[in-house]
């Protein structure tokens, strides 16, 4: 059913290419996640990962400059991004993403790295919603494991099995999504391609319950949401409440009730404590409270 192209599987001692196309990263906690990648894969990258410039990794021609050798780096099997915060949007200005189509390869990140994912599903491939080299030092076992399954067997079949049921119904579609945030602000660039019939996840972090009732109504109004099949949702983390009590539980159920569509909320990944990595173009099945993800 899904018609995305898959990059090659990563073997131990491939190569890969670190990048820091949003924001700065801690050095020390930089460090220590390109240690934990290089036990594995080599690495081929450059001092600029460590570039800053406020709230940006440098200079956004250095940056672009340094993403687009990596996407035609003829040897590098994956994109490793360094963090997310903010900054790759205004790398797509200029870049030449078609090279993501003549070879592909992995794109590895979450969060900002979610205007990456959707460039390349726009192109038909595949991609991994997964954690940041920045915080892989740290990461839980659980999700260091999800993220080499994803990287070395992306055709593996995996399950999302007791998930909170928000509107209940079955759907199956090709899995797409990301940052609500980045995703809306793709449609508003008018760069946001949904496949028809996918299933949207998404999830998101720092948002009042009134800002996600605005991102998912302008989803809503833009038409973007009446070509989604099924909706799953992952962690929305530190989104609280605020004085008039309404919580994103809440608001995520009453903004999709009028769309028809089965959604599933609790997916084990986000910004909160887990985050498992996951192929963007797999195949999603949603049926009671399970998401089952594989290519077929």
């Amino acid at each position: 059913m899904s018609a995305f192209v898959l990059p090659p599987a990563l073997c131990p001692g491939d190569l890969v290419r670190v990048v820091a196309p949003s924001s700065p990263v801690p050095e020390a906690e930089l460090w220590r996640g390109l240690a934990w990648v290089r036990d594995r894969y080599r690495i081929r990258t450059t001092r600029r990962i460590f570039a800053r410039g406020g709230y940006l990794a440098g200079a956004d021609a250095e940056r672009a400059l340094e993403l687009g050798r990596a996407l035609a780096d003829p040897e590098s099997k994956a994109i490793l991004v360094v963090r997310g915060g903010y900054g790759a949007m205004r790398l797509l200005v200029d870049l030449d993403t078609t090279a993501l189509a003549r070879r592909p390869q992995w794109i590895v990140g979450f969060s900002d790295v979610t205007a990456l994912h959707a460039e390349a599903w726009a192109q038909g491939i595949a991609s991994i919603h997964g954690p940041h080299v920045g915080v892989l030092g740290g990461a839980s076992a659980s999700d260091r494991a999800a993220w080499l399954a994803a990287l070395e067997r992306p055709l593996a079949t995996r399950e999302w099995r007791g998930l909170t049921v928000v509107h209940a119904g079955e759907a199956k579609g090709p899995l797409v999504g990301g940052n609500l945030t980045l995703l809306v602000s793709m449609a508003a660039s008018g760069r946001l391609v949904l496949p028809e019939g996918a299933v949207l996840a998404i999830e998101d972090t720092n948002e009042r319950p009134y800002r996600v009732d605005r991102m998912l109504t302008a989803l809503r109004l833009g038409g973007h949401l009446r070509r989604v099949a099924g909706v799953v949702v992952g962690t929305f983390d530190r989104c609280e409440a605020g004085p008039d009590g309404v919580g994103v539980e809440e608001v995520i159920a009453e903004r999709t009730a009028g769309l028809g569509v089965p959604v599933l909320a609790g997916a084990p990944f986000g910004h909160g404590k887990v985050n498992q990595a996951f192929v963007l173009g797999s195949v999603a099945t949603m049926k009671r409270s399970s998401v089952i993800l594989s290519m077929k």
